[in-house]
């Protein structure tokens, strides 16, 4: 049975001779929908009962998760950042490209986060469907979602919630739309993401953590 949950788990990832797991969050966040089959996906419904067998195999000392995503489904990418930052094992983030949306807890969500120069994230409102909805009580449900994921990115950054709300309202920087679009270089600077850096400096950093 333990063998079968390893392979499982490798599924999804890559583990080395020292207990690192690697794993990918690339794509579109999928949750309670189904993406389109074009589109590159990370499934909800895998990640988490993986995250939750990556807890429990004690020869996985610590996990770097490479990221590159658009977003996606709000609630289950916060209900996976949550699962990261709560993993009793070290564990650091690298975003490659970009980490959008839902995207910014999930990079935030790790003990140390990196960024390559040359990545970006962006902050907006929480949409649905892409547009703003008028009606008062679905505003309301909206906004303490946002809030949510505000007090979640502010407890895991160097940012305080009003910051990340500022540049998730901000306006100007985006066509019909608010929010904000940081460059690997702008995430460090305002307290979003730890440090730049690439993959070596990301398995530097995990490395230490578990203290090899």
């Amino acid at each position: 049975m333990e063998e079968e949950q390893r392979k499982e788990i490798q599924e999804y990832g890559t583990m080395d001779e020292h207990g690192i797991h690697v794993m990918t969050i690339i794509g579109e966040i999928e949750g309670h929908q189904v993406a389109s089959q074009n589109a590159k996906t990370t499934k909800y419904e895998h990640m988490i009962p993986i995250l939750a067998k990556v807890e429990q195999d004690e020869k996985i000392k610590g996990v770097l998760i490479l990221i590159n995503t658009i977003g996606g489904d709000v609630e289950c990418g916060l209900a996976l950042a949550e699962m990261i930052a709560s993993l009793s094992k070290p564990t650091v983030s690298l975003v490659l490209g970009g980490s959008h949306s839902i995207g910014v807890p999930l990079a935030v969500a790790a003990d140390y986060s990196f960024i390559v120069k040359s990545a970006t994230m962006m902050l907006h409102p929480v949409r649905t469907g892409g547009t703003f909805i008028g009606v008062i009580q679905s505003y309301r449900n909206l906004e303490k979602i946002q809030d949510r994921i505000t007090a979640f990115i502010s407890d895991h950054s160097c940012m305080s919630q009003q910051e990340v709300e500022d540049k998730m309202l901000a306006i100007g920087e985006q066509i019909k739309d608010a929010g904000t679009i940081l460059t690997g270089e702008q995430a460090v600077e305002c307290g979003l993401i730890n440090q730049l850096g690439g993959i070596k400096d990301a398995f530097q950093k995990i490395t230490e953590l578990c203290g090899f």
